[in-house]
């Protein structure tokens, strides 16, 4: 009722300045009516985010909406006439006063002391970074600083001593300065506007306080150390609740403890009245437009619609209104109808940051082409015959080093390997590397020439062609109830024309759980269907076989299709079902294995789900009951990149990568692990009818963790699972699980990837510090796969004993649990690791031996090589040059942006593009000096000579010699033995070997 009782409201002279709703939907909605009515009313809407911490919770798993709030907070402010409009659950404490959201200006050409700038922006909120990438960051590299204040675009000041001489946008992902210049900049805190003294109490505050945060500062608890200082908004401004946010307000102080406010605040304010005049809000069937309008004829009408499209295709007399509007209104009274045509659209949010998990770190392992598994060591800087030159250093057996120059760094990566493994570094200067990745070679073109037969095999079949132009079919795409992303209607596309195109299809659909696989798929299914073709979806586990056979009947059988399942629990009347199949009376199944041995009438079309998970057996039924059929596997891993390049040209590939626009995005927390908070986040998850994840990843004391949760909570009914459960009897367990008979499932890391629980919204990982940060991830990816929020705790059971770098780890992912983070968090890693799923377990010890990246490398090549491509990675220049040349550490003081530069160029194939990362570095750095020019000179030389199919490059003194792959020697004299004289004559010699169309780019320059 909130749309029409606040409309009637609005008619009646509404005055408030703030407006309490339910929740974040009503919010939405009054917002809407508000937004509607703000010329008439002369109120400015604001719209509150949804805040949902309670006491002590820490900032830091809040920090898009606590981000969000502040914002919107210092807007209210700032309006002359605000109404703000907001959930119930962002009010229930006291919210900073104006003087701590205070913004202060940078002008261009006024002077600025840099190191009072520094103190500023600390006491405002800002995090100091090497790289800025999202709010509330901020990076001082010399002359240049770049901002990111919150929700809005980042900045790039330069100064000339301590004047500001620029100010510009740039792109957070390429770090690009745009060129628009502003006269200039409005920065607001990042968190509050403090000056020393209040910073310093604050802090210390803080860490006297008894909350739980795993690290105690201003941002993680810095919000509830402002109370005393705060604005009760309920008792400050005339507020008014809606009937429903009354209700909450009950339900919310019964069932929480630790509120600032007290119920009376709530109950004592003025409620929004229920029109006594009969307006209501309304809902549309947008196919019934016309006979409402009709039936509503004698009242006034508006129709909104963002754009004129909108009403083109409505027959409409003259006396409807159609008003441009983006807003979404619903609602009738005895004399007026307003209806819209819109729809909520996604928000888009800022993108987050990458936690680049990539990225070499010291310590870590890596894998050098030739020499193998060593141990990252970082940027080492030596002179050699009296010249000065980066490398990085690798430890091998025996302390042994490798120095490898900076312009090679493309030969290295980091170790990845299967969960558990643990690499044996190699001995330089054996060959033994070289052996090992001979044998894995032999293996590799063996795999290789498997996959390009079957594919080749599958080419020359004739496909059953389908009609994907069938009006229904696109009928049937848009009954589905929910926005389809840009990535299924891409996916969808891609598979039409695959079962279109008269060969037989072999797709692979890649894609989180939740993501909308399903959906895809049920499209093909019903294209193929519209043709007169069967189709059989096979899955791996009883409960998924569940799980798709209730979506199929859901989205199918209100289209007439005869839908049925085959699993362990149909033994009565399998052969019924198998008659049904070969007869034509069935004409979508989904089942296990089991499906494997059945005869159709008609198949045009096999769905498998989790293909990864069937044995060799299985797979080759798969084959042979597909072999004149069209293929699509789904896969809730990400294809890795190589693999996905070599693949596409023997096999289709579709990723969905985008969320849908219901989702939310889960919340989490890292908490020292503690009776009391295991007991609170149990019961917050049974409250709302919930069931939890409890990771365990120990099966001998698995037990005695489950004794120690009944102890605390003794009504809890928790199931066990692990490794060592026979499969039959943990699939049972799952079902059991799915359906409500348990409330936690105690379990080691083995809990399924593919499953969905929509009901199981909180996950608790013990002793999380001892994982990895993609099995983390991955984790905390169970849940929050309905429309409900999902909650994932990462406990560790004494915070000061864990290492610094499980520490960062942890923080990291609580700080960014946004949705899509995926792809962002430890891609490499999950998409590495889906490589190995596609490849099969039977290859994870030629994987430990060299590591993944490598592996999937050396696949591309051979997949490339036989599939008739014969594109070969090119053998590297050896370049011998006594000049001086490095990314000087004084213009770009930070090792690791250092190092990501050396990757970058050191992978780059044309002139054009060492130009371009020329240009970045002066738009972030500054000026290039005579070491860095000279550096991006010899990554010049090395990709001249690679094109020239050069073997070496030396000299000594001014003589330089070349020698190319064929071992013909060419020698060329400098003008001198100074840097600048040898790397120029060799450029200019190297270039007018090239023919003038490859070289264009650089000509151009």
């Amino acid at each position: 009722m909130i749309q029409s009782s606040l409309y009637d409201a609005f008619k009646n002279g509404f005055k408030a300045s703030i407006l309490i709703t339910k929740d974040s939907m009503e919010a939405h909605q009054a917002y809407q009516v508000a937004k509607f009515c703000e010329k008439k009313t002369s109120l400015k809407p604001i719209l509150f985010p949804d805040f949902r911490a309670r006491m002590g919770d820490d900032m830091r798993s809040f920090v898009s909406e606590f981000s969000e709030l502040l914002v919107k907070l210092r807007e209210f402010y700032n309006s002359s006439n605000p109404l703000l409009i907001s959930p119930i659950s962002s009010l229930l404490y006291p919210l900073p006063r104006a003087e701590l959201l205070q913004s202060f200006v940078i002008q261009k050409n006024t002077c600025v002391d840099i190191s009072d700038l520094k103190n500023k922006l600390l006491y405002y909120g800002y995090e100091n970074v090497d790289i800025v990438s999202v709010e509330g960051e901020v990076s001082f590299r010399g002359d240049i600083i770049d901002i990111f204040p919150p929700f809005s675009s980042p900045y790039r000041i330069a100064f000339f001593d301590n004047e500001c001489e620029s100010i510009r946008c740039f792109d957070p992902d390429t770090q690009i300065s745009e060129k628009t210049e502003y006269d200039f900049i409005d920065i607001p805190p990042a968190l509050f506007s403090l000056n020393q003294e209040q910073y310093n109490l604050l802090n210390e505050q803080i860490s006297q306080s008894d909350f739980d945060a795993f690290s105690k500062d201003i941002s993680s608890l810095g919000f509830w150390f402002l109370q005393e200082d705060g604005i009760n908004f309920v008792k400050t401004y005339e507020s008014v609740l809606s009937i429903q946010a009354l209700q909450e307000a009950k339900e919310i102080f019964d069932l929480e403890n630790g509120l600032s406010l007290n119920l009376k605040d709530f109950t004592s304010l003025r409620v929004l009245d229920i029109p006594k005049n009969g307006s209501l809000d309304i809902e549309i069937d947008k196919r019934l437009l016309d006979s409402i309008i009709e039936l509503n004829a004698n009242k006034s009408i508006t129709l909104l619609g963002k754009n004129q499209a909108l009403f083109k295709n409505l027959t409409l007399n003259k006396s409807v209104n159609c008003m441009i509007s983006d807003c979404i209104i619903n609602i009738s009274t005895p004399t007026e109808l307003i209806i819209s045509l819109n729809t909520y659209t996604k928000i888009h949010k800022q993108k987050k940051t990458k936690i680049g998990i990539d990225e070499l770190n010291i310590g870590e392992y890596v894998v050098h082409d030739d020499y193998g598994i060593g141990i990252f060591k970082g940027i080492a800087q030596n002179t050699v015959l009296g010249s000065v030159r980066d490398f990085i250093e690798i430890l091998y057996q025996g302390q042994d080093k490798l120095l490898l120059p900076v312009e090679n760094l493309h030969m290295i990566q980091r170790y990845i390997a299967p969960s558990g493994s643990i690499p044996v570094m190699d001995k330089l200067g054996k060959g033994s590397f070289a052996k090992l990745k001979e044998k894995v070679k032999i293996k590799l073109f063996e795999i290789a020439d498997a996959i390009i037969q079957l594919a080749a095999q599958r080419d020359i079949i004739e496909g059953k062609r389908i009609d994907v132009s069938l009006p229904e079919i696109e009928t049937f795409k848009n009954s589905c109830n929910f926005v389809l992303t840009n990535d299924q209607e891409r996916s969808i596309k891609e598979i039409f024309a695959d079962i279109s195109s008269g060969k037989v299809m072999d797709r692979l659909l890649s894609g989180d759980v939740g993501f909308g696989k399903t959906e895809v798929a049920l499209n093909a299914i019903f294209a193929v269907y519209k043709s007169g073709y069967q189709s059989a979806l096979i899955v791996p586990t009883t409960l998924l076989c569940n799980q798709h056979f209730n979506t199929l009947k859901k989205r199918l059988e209100s289209f007439g299709i005869r839908v049925a399942k085959l699993d362990r629990f149909v033994k009565s009347h399998k052969n019924q079902i198998l008659k049904q199949l070969l007869d034509g009376d069935i004409d979508v199944i989904v089942g296990t294995h089991s499906l494997l041995n059945a005869r159709f009438k008609n198949l045009g079309l096999i769905v498998v789900d989790e293909e990864h998970k069937f044995g060799v057996k299985q797979k080759e039924n798969i084959k042979d009951l597909s072999k004149d059929s069209h293929l699509l596997s789904m896969s809730a891993t990400p294809i890795p990149r190589t693999l996905n390049m070599a693949l596409s040209q023997i096999k289709g590939m579709s990723s969905l990568l985008i969320p849908p626009t219901q989702k939310q995005p889960n919340k989490t927390f890292v908490k020292e692990n503690t009776p009391a908070l295991l007991k609170e986040i149990i019961h917050r998850e049974l409250r709302r009818n919930g069931q939890v994840f409890y990771i365990h990843n120990n099966i001998a004391t698995i037990d005695k963790i489950k004794k120690q949760i009944q102890e605390l909570v003794p009504n809890l009914k928790i199931a066990i699972l692990h490794s060592q459960i026979h499969s039959e009897e943990s699939e049972d367990i799952m079902i059991d699980f799915a359906d409500g008979k348990y409330h936690m499932l105690l379990c080691t890391s083995i809990v399924e990837s593919g499953i969905h629980l929509p009901n199981a919204n909180t996950i608790i990982i013990n002793e999380a510090d001892k994982f990895g940060l993609a099995d983390l991830h991955q984790l905390r990816g169970r849940v929050g796969r309905g429309n409900k929020e999902g909650f994932c705790y990462f406990l560790v059971n004494e915070k000061k004993t864990i290492t610094e770098e499980a520490q960062k780890r942890l923080l990291a992912l609580e700080k960014n649990s946004y949705l899509g983070s995926g792809a962002s968090i430890a891609y490499h890693d999950l998409e590495i690791r889906g490589g190995g799923n596609l490849i099969g377990q039977a290859q994870s010890g030629h994987i430990k031996n060299i590591g993944y990246g490598l592996y999937l490398r050396m696949l591309e090549e051979a997949i490339t090589q036989l599939s008739g491509s014969n594109i070969q990675n090119p053998a590297s220049v050896d370049i011998k040059l006594s000049v001086s040349a490095y990314l000087n550490p004084e213009l770009i003081i930070s090792d690791r942006l250092r190092l990501e530069l050396y990757r970058r160029l050191s992978l780059c194939k044309e002139i054009a593009e060492v130009y371009e990362i020329e240009g970045e570095i002066e738009d972030r750095f500054g000026k290039p000096d005579i070491m860095t020019l000279q550096f991006l000179q010899i990554i010049m030389i090395k990709i001249l000579a690679n094109s020239l199919q050069i073997k070496a490059i030396s000299n000594y003194a001014q003589n330089i010699t070349i020698i190319y792959n064929n071992d013909v020697k060419e020698t060329i004299l400098a003008s001198s033995k100074d840097d600048d004289d040898i790397l120029n004559i060799i450029l200019e010699t190297l270039r007018k070997k090239i023919p003038k169309q490859t070289d264009q780019q650089d000509k151009d320059r």
